[in-house]
């Protein structure tokens, strides 16, 4: 069988870990990639060809990957749709409403997949727990902390202009750093009833916050509380701690790592590979969760069936981020 083609959309620093993580997925190929600047991402050969948009690709490919800025998601999908190719797009799936149902409605409308990179869903300890969650293994649950408390330096800001403006980013760490872990949330727990928030800019010069905390209330009356920052310095892994009825327990790094859980044996299971935590850089080395999501992305094309994270099953991310936004006391 033939190689599964990507045309990959960027050349920055995302765009360079999609290159290292198809270089580990014998199944698919990356055949080409859409720069305006006419740069490669990082590591990848100079015999394949570049392209300023989409469109003018000459190329045999079955789908492309976006790896844009976030505001940039919406335009780069609706351009492969046109075209009739699949889409793989970075997170979070778009900063509107309105784009989010124009890339669903356009790829439905088509019949084509839209598969959104929230990689932390991979982790096999994630995995157990929203299955122990969804079989209300633990009775009920009280109440989630999650505290997203990351480190980024003036110059990361600085460096490229878009970065954490409202626009381009659409914000700072709520939708940009801790979206991943605000997926984890709602794929563990579901959308809130009502949202209240605060956010403030700091320490460092971004449009969006740099520190903010949101409290959320469940229709089960859970209450959720999350926090995310770029103004925690030196970073920390990310901490989900929940409360349930049956006792507490606490994902760290995508790891159980405290389990005070009544008459249940804790169910940790060993990543096989590590996957990115974003303390304190935006470089993303391990590409152990893109590699999965890929291979799933080309083998649902292929032979039908619904992608791990569909666009569907990531809106509600973003969903909550912009009623976080919307809710937000801000300084």
């Amino acid at each position: 069988m033939e190689k599964f083609r990507f045309l990959l959309v960027g050349s920055g620093n995302i765009a360079s870990t999609y290159v290292k993580a198809a270089a580990n997925v014998p199944e698919i190929e990356i055949a080409g990639v859409v720069s305006r600047s006419g740069k490669r991402p990082a590591g990848m050969s100079e015999n394949i060809p570049v392209f300023p948009e989409i469109s003018a690709a000459d190329i045999e490919f079955d789908a492309v990957i976006l790896a844009t800025p976030n505001g940039c998601h919406a335009a780069g999908c609706l351009e492969a749709v046109k075209l009739g190719k699949h889409v793989f797009t970075e997170k979070t799936l778009a900063l509107t409403r309105e784009d989010m149902d124009a890339m669903i409605n356009g790829c439905k409308e088509k019949n084509l997949k839209l598969a959104v990179a929230f990689q932390r869903r991979t982790a096999p300890d994630n995995i157990i727990i929203r299955e122990m969650l969804q079989k209300k293994s633990f009775g009920r649950v009280v109440g989630c902390e999650l505290i997203a408390n990351f480190w980024r330096p003036d110059s990361y800001y600085t460096d490229s202009t878009y970065r954490g403006n409202l626009s381009v980013d659409g914000g700072g760490p709520f939708v940009q750093q801790a979206s991943h872990n605000i997926d984890l949330y709602v794929w563990f727990f579901g959308m809130p009833e009502k949202v209240h928030a605060f956010t403030g800019r700091f320490l460092h010069p971004l449009e969006g916050e740099d520190y903010g905390s949101a409290i959320c209330r469940h229709a089960d009356g859970m209450v959720g509380t999350i926090i995310a920052s770029t103004a925690s310095k030196p970073g920390f892994d990310c901490v989900m701690t929940v409360h349930t009825e049956k006792g507490t327990f606490t994902l760290e790094g995508d790891r159980i790592t405290a389990w005070q859980i009544d008459d249940i044996p804790n169910p940790t299971q060993a990543p096989a590979k590590e996957l990115h935590s974003g303390a304190s850089t935006n470089a993303v080395t391990a590409t152990g969760g893109h590699e999965i999501l890929l291979r799933d992305f080309a083998q649902k094309v292929r032979s039908g069936g619904d992608v791990m994270v569909s666009g569907e099953s990531a809106r509600a991310a973003s969903e909550l981020i912009l009623q976080i936004y919307e809710a937000a006391d801000r300084v």
